[in-house]
């Protein structure tokens, strides 16, 4: 309770009242287990992890995340990962940039890598610096989003290792006018996430069937969003959804990104996507953006 307000937020219901590492560690320890399942006769010593964690400069975040956390999970999971494994401090961003990073990684023929993410705005000091921001959605706040938490992780393999989707493309961009800055956006750090993204990929944005977004609630990410693609798309489109899962889990911070992969993971095996293709978007609190392009493995280039 804040100000004597009650705030909504989106809590990983687990057996005890578990906070601070000790809950990041019961939040992630499942999804990695989950992961190296497909490993098969692969030893976690041969596969490197990278695990995106929330920016040094989040509000609230818990100290030690980049030196440790790693060793601790291999102490709980009673594994080894490659000495390759490494923490992506870097939010939102920083997720997309450890699954960026495995492309480098898997033409050194390791065999797959493992992607995660974990995070939790749940934690006294976030929540009190974003109600001070009036960030937060309350009662008297409806610009705001709703603080949650979360893991999950991705087996990544060379193309052709099989799975649901393949990253096709990624890219990175900065905006020039952040959300705080008091400076109207005119997205330029998505387009030129998208732009890039698109290049790699040998994609235009119309040949995307969707698009998965960290966008929570706030007015910001979602203007952002439209703005980017009008700027962007050069085609007309019937239909172009946007899928945001905050709507369903909160904002989960530098889960964010695995959330959105595993949402299109499972669109593609179940088969109820739009299409094969999506673009996905993530934005920082301050002024790094990213985007990646997945598709569906069975689609044709």
């Amino acid at each position: 309770m804040f100000d004597g307000e009650w705030l909504l937020g989106c809590e990983v219901p687990l057996q005890d009242s578990w906070r601070g590492r000790e809950k990041l560690l019961r939040m992630v320890i499942p999804a990695l287990e989950e992961g190296m399942e497909g490993l098969g006769r692969t030893p976690p010593a041969d596969v490197p992890l990278f695990l995106a964690v929330a920016e040094e400069t989040r509000p609230g975040r818990l100290a030690g995340l980049d030196e440790t956390l790693i060793q601790d999970i291999e102490a709980r999971l009673g594994v080894r990962f490659h000495p390759w494994s490494r923490v992506f401090a870097n939010g939102r961003v920083g997720g997309v940039q450890a699954l960026d990073y495995t492309r480098r990684v898997l033409a050194e023929r390791i065999p797959h890598c493992i992607v995660a993410g974990v995070d939790s705005l749940l934690v006294a000091g976030s929540l009190d610096a974003y109600y001070r921001q009036h960030r937060l959605l309350t009662p008297v706040n409806s610009d705001g989003f709703i603080p949650g938490e979360g893991a999950a992780a991705a087996l990544i393999g060379p193309v052709g290792s099989g799975g649901a989707l393949r990253c096709t493309g990624v890219g990175y961009g900065l905006e020039p006018a952040p959300r705080g800055s008091g400076q109207p956006t005119r997205a330029e750090g998505m387009v030129q996430a998208f732009q890039s993204a698109l290049v790699d990929a040998s994609w235009v944005l119309g040949q995307a069937d969707y698009r998965i977004a960290d966008v929570s609630g706030e007015q910001y990410g979602f203007k952002e969003a439209a703005l980017a693609v009008t700027r962007v798309l050069r085609t007309r489109k019937e239909e172009f959804d946007i899928w945001h899962p905050a709507d369903c889990v909160g904002e989960t911070g530098a889960a964010a990104p695995l959330m959105m992969l595993a949402v299109a993971c499972a669109a593609a095996e179940k088969e109820y996507a739009p299409g094969p293709r999506a673009i996905a978007q993530v934005a920082n609190d301050g002024a790094e953006r990213a985007a990646f392009l997945v598709e569906a493995s069975r689609a044709e280039a």
